[in-house]
């Protein structure tokens, strides 16, 4: 199964709630014209998130689907051109980010009703080839973070080899994705041992030269 990860920022000068609602109604409607999507999932940035200013983003699409080859035969489309007609209404289309990922569950928790989602959008280290950062967070660095018990679920995005290829490179080398009970749950996050871990281990792998962005949101189950 594939996972289609679309990174989100809305239109310039809208108001953050006028956009989520738009986004999660008639948007989403639009959005279930595609045919053999089997999941998708829509998760909003938290208002209180804007208290310091803008977010790397104000959410992210999810969309599951069973081959590449599904996607290709929207290409052309009428569902697809609706999709994009509507999203110059609300969305800063040049700044969107399009990742074809495969999802790895790296703790297989039930995401608790009400549950906050924290997406970290990770950079591969410099110089390390993608295989290697690839099999380094998900076998190694994974189960240190799972072992951070207030995390409920966890989930690694891993981009598509093609995303890579001719030297290309995505906007982001992947998704960790954690659900907590609460905000409170995830400040106590740090108390843990194995946060404490996690963060050591991240230079193995991430690259540390700068601030990892994250969005803190609550999902929104569109297709199940």
């Amino acid at each position: 199964m594939i996972k289609a990860i679309t990174c989100i920022k809305r239109k310039p000068g809208m108001g953050v709630e006028d956009f989520q609602a738009h986004w999660r109604g008639h948007h989403a409607e639009v959005v279930k014209g595609l045919p053999n999507m089997r999941r998708y999932i829509q998760s909003h940035a938290l208002l209180g998130g804007y208290r310091k200013g803008d977010l790397p983003w104000d959410g992210i699409a999810e969309i599951w689907v069973d081959s590449v080859d599904v996607m290709r035969a929207w290409a052309g489309s009428e569902a697809l051109a609706a999709i994009e007609r509507d999203e110059e209404s609300f969305i800063d289309r040049p700044s969107m980010a399009l990742i074809l990922t495969r999802e790895h569950v790296i703790k297989d928790g039930p995401v608790p009703p009400g549950a906050f989602k924290n997406i970290e959008f990770v950079p591969r280290k410099p110089g390390m080839a993608v295989d290697a950062f690839q099999q380094y967070w998900r076998a190694v660095h994974g189960p240190i973070a799972a072992g951070i018990e207030v995390i409920r679920r966890y989930v690694q995005s891993h981009p598509l080899p093609g995303a890579y290829r001719g030297g290309r490179q995505p906007p982001i080398d992947g998704c960790a994705i954690t659900w907590f009970d609460s905000i409170d749950a995830m400040r106590q996050s740090a108390q843990s041992p194995a946060y404490e871990k996690t963060r050591l281990d991240e230079p193995n792998f991430i690259d540390t030269g700068s601030e990892i962005p994250f969005i803190i949101t609550k999902e929104h189950v569109i297709i199940d």
